[in-house]
This record gives structure tokens, sequence and C-alpha cells, in this order.
């Protein structure tokens, strides 16, 4: 609960319009994509400026009330999930870009700019922001600085993270700092901004991201290659990193994932072949045209049974969106939809491809795999049921045994999704208790009272590890 002085200061701060504490109102944002994650907040505030959300960190540091700052809630560790009540922070009125600086090539922004949006403010002026997460169409670019968002293109690209040059950031107590800024090299003291970045809202509320963005690539190729065998598929993606040829998106679909997202999509993928690599290479022409052509000599050197470029950029643009529409079309087969983002090095590909299979058999549970192959981050994605308990049990014991075959493999629990509240209990297996203890360390220094973003990361307990055996 809120105590009434404090509501009444909030309520001041950001008027009453901007205050909702209904429960219909509280209950709209008690969850995020997640499943089986639900807490409701005490109440939900849209702050207008930096001022105002300085001001409500003020109060809320004073009286210990908990602070979840929230872009879109497509996030899928529970990130934004109120786990702990407190205050949501909404930045649907901070959703302006500030500026396109065509000379410093950046892009400053405030929180609740759309990602998509972004993009195509940009590509008018012939610039190019590269991330882009699946939920482009809606997430925010606060809520992907926040989880540090990776996409499709992460391979060639990168991710958020890389993208990100400086941030206006509003700490616990209230206090504004700024960091980076339009520097191409700034080496002055510790990078905050990098710190800042995929931190989860547990270190400050970013009010303002300034972005680097590059020239637009001059031109793209798309191309689909088929497989009778999963393991060739994988073996493709590591030959084709191995020969130097780093392309713009390497995407990876398994035949359970075809045949749904060809069901929801109609684009004729398809679904007689058990892998398909989505591959796209973008720059120069005669550099495209060289890279495509090794790309597919490769992946027929490796059992492809059919290599097949787009004919044009519609093709081509389906191809993405149906890719991109692997979790939605999933959703539709169960009640309960369960994806991850295992991340192993590019050259274990095959063999966490084959791993995950094992584990699905073992447990009896189906597992459909996709996911940015090219840079190891898979999506094994269970449709399933929670009101189950059995089968519930057996999937989370098929999670366990992947994340454990992952970090095996020299991976990590999660390569774009972040940690959250559903991964915290299996951090500790990737960075051991000196690695906890030293970002505790950090949390403690810049958010004494934990008001910001409480439960999220860190772990009351940690998970036992999972010895696989074969």
């Amino acid at each position: 609960m809120i105590p009434n002085e404090a509501k009444k200061r909030l309520i001041e701060v950001v008027g009453a319009e901007n205050y909702d504490d209904t429960k219909a109102g509280r209950l709209v944002y008690s969850y995020d994509a997640t499943p089986q994650f639900q807490s409701l907040p005490d109440a939900v505030i849209a702050p207008r400026n930096t001022q105002e959300v300085a001001e409500i960190a003020k109060i809320c540091n004073e009286y210990r009330i908990p602070i979840v700052p929230r872009g879109s809630g497509t996030n899928l560790c529970a990130g934004t999930c109120p786990v702990e009540g407190g205050v949501v922070l909404l930045f649907k009125h901070m959703n302006r870009i500030l500026e396109i600086d065509e000379e410093n090539l950046t892009a400053t922004v405030q929180p609740g700019v759309v990602t998509l949006d972004l993009m195509k403010a940009v590509e008018e002026k012939g610039l190019f922001y590269p991330p882009d997460p699946s939920s482009m169409k809606i997430s925010t670019i606060g809520g992907n600085i926040n989880e540090n968002s990776g996409g499709l293109r992460g391979l060639k690209y990168g991710v958020t993270r890389d993208y990100v040059l400086g941030l206006e950031v509003v700490l616990a107590n209230g206090d504004v700092i700024r960091t980076g800024g339009k520097l191409a090299k700034d080496v002055a003291g510790y990078d905050l901004t990098r710190l800042f970045v995929g931190s989860e809202g547990t270190l400050g509320i970013i009010t303002e991201a300034t972005l680097k963005l590059i020239p637009m690539p001059e031109t793209k190729q798309t191309m689909l290659a088929l497989y009778q065998d999963l393991e060739a598929a994988a073996r493709s993606v590591s030959k084709i990193i191995a020969n130097k040829i780093i392309p713009a998106t390497l995407e990876f679909l398994d035949q359970p994932t075809l045949e749904v997202v060809e069901d929801y999509a109609r684009i004729g993928l398809p679904t007689d072949v058990k892998a398909v690599l989505l591959i796209e290479q973008d720059g120069p022409k005669e550099v495209v045209e060289r890279d495509m052509k090794k790309m597919a000599d490769i992946c027929r050197s490796e059992q492809a049974v059919s290599v097949q470029l787009a004919r044009s950029e519609e093709e081509a643009e389906a191809l993405r969106t149906a890719r991109r529409s692997a979790l939605s079309a999933l959703a539709r087969l169960k009640p309960t939809t369960i994806l991850e983002d295992a991340t192993v090095p590019r050259s274990e590909i095959a063999k966490m491809v084959k791993a995950i299979n094992e584990i699905a058999a073992k447990y009896q549970v189906k597992i459909c795999t996709f996911g940015h192959a090219g840079d190891g981050n898979l999506h094994p994605t269970c449709p399933t049921d929670a009101r189950d308990r059995d089968e519930m049990e057996r999937v989370e014991k098929a999670f366990e045994e992947i994340f454990s075959k992952a970090i095996e493999l020299g991976g990590t629990i999660t390569g774009e999704h972040g940690v959250g509240a559903m991964k915290a209990p299996y951090l500790e297996w990737k960075l051991g208790p000196a690695g906890i203890a030293a970002m505790k360390a950090i949390k403690q220094a810049l958010d004494p009272n934990n008001i910001m973003n409480p439960g999220k990361v860190f772990a009351k307990s940690t998970r036992k590890r999972v010895v696989v055996t074969r």
C-alpha cells in the first residue's frame, strides 16, 4: 500500500489524470509477456518529463515504495512484472524523437519511443538503426535498453548496447546523471552507459538516450535453405562463419516451428523439411552477390536439399515477417507458451540443437526450436498448459537441463531476453557466487533502499545445478 501522504505528493507531481490506483488500471500492468507471472502494483504513474521522474523517485525512496519502469511489456523474463508491488512507471508522455543529428549520425530519443517508429524516421534520412527485436512494432527504446534487446540482425550489427552512446538516468534518490554523449571516443571514468544498458531498471530510470546511427546499406538479398537433417543445418551455420562470412541475418527454424508459422502466415513456407535457414546479406551489391553465392555453396555442401533466393523485396519481407511471427504462431497451440533463449558459441550450435531434441524426448514435451543461429542464440519454445501440473513439472525440468547444457557448452542462460524474475534462480550458474556478490555491491551502492525494480536479477535462492548426462 502507498501511504496517503505519499499518494497525495505523487499526484501533486504528475496530476490526478496521470495517477491510477483503481483495480482495473492496476490489473492491466500486473503482468508482461512472460507466462505464469502476475502481481498487482499499488499504482500506475505516467510522468511527463525528467523532472517529474526525479520527484517520483525522491518520494518513493523516502517511503520505500518500489518503482518498476515499464515499456510495452513485451519482455519474456518477467522483468516488468511488479512482483513486490509499488508503482509502475509508464512513458506514454515521454515518447518523442528529440533529434536526428545527421552530422554526428545520432538520434536522441525519450524512452517511450516505439522502436519501429525510430527506424522509419531515420530511414527517411537514409540512415539505419540496426537493433530489430521481433517485438519492434510495439516495443519501446527504453524497454530495449533495459533488457539490452537483440534481434535478427544481431549477428552482423550487434545488439542494443552497441548503439547506445549516452543516457540520461534518474537514480533511486532522485539525482539525474548524464553518461556518454555524441562521441566516437570517450574513456573518461567508468563506462556508466554500458552499466545501465541491460540493468533491467534495477539501477536507475532511463529518461533519454542518445543512439548511434549508421548509413543505410546499399542493397540486400534474402535466401532460404532447406534441410532434411537438423544437424546439417546447424553445421552450415558454423561453416558459414568459419569461412569468414558475416551475414546480416542467419536464422534457424525447425519443422514443428515451420508448420505452425506457415499455418499462421500462409506465405508458402515448406513444411515437409526438417529445418530451414533464413539468410540475408546487405552492403555493396558486388559484396552481397559474392557472399550469397558462397553461402549457397556451403549450404549445398552440407546437404541442403534446396537453396532459393527471394525473387523480390516483397517475398523477402514476407519471409522476415514469418520468422518474427514465430512466437505469436506458436502461442496459438496451447494456453501457455514458454519461450527461452539459451545461447552457445556458434561452433556449438549443432550440439545444442541435438541436446534440445534429446531433452524434449526425455521429458515427453513438445519443444519447437528457432532463433538467431548465426550468433548462437536459440529459442527453444514449449507450447504447454499451466493448469497441467504434471506436464509443467516436466517442462521446468527440461528447461533446467537446457540451461545447464548451454553453460556446459560455454554458453549462457540468456542471450537477449534478460534475467528478470524468471531467470534469477539460474544466474549464479553462469556468474558464480563472486560474480553475484560484485553485482549486488553495485546495486547496493546505487539503490541502498532496494526500490528500483526489486525482485529482479537477484534470486532469494539459487537452483541446484543439473548435471546433464547422455
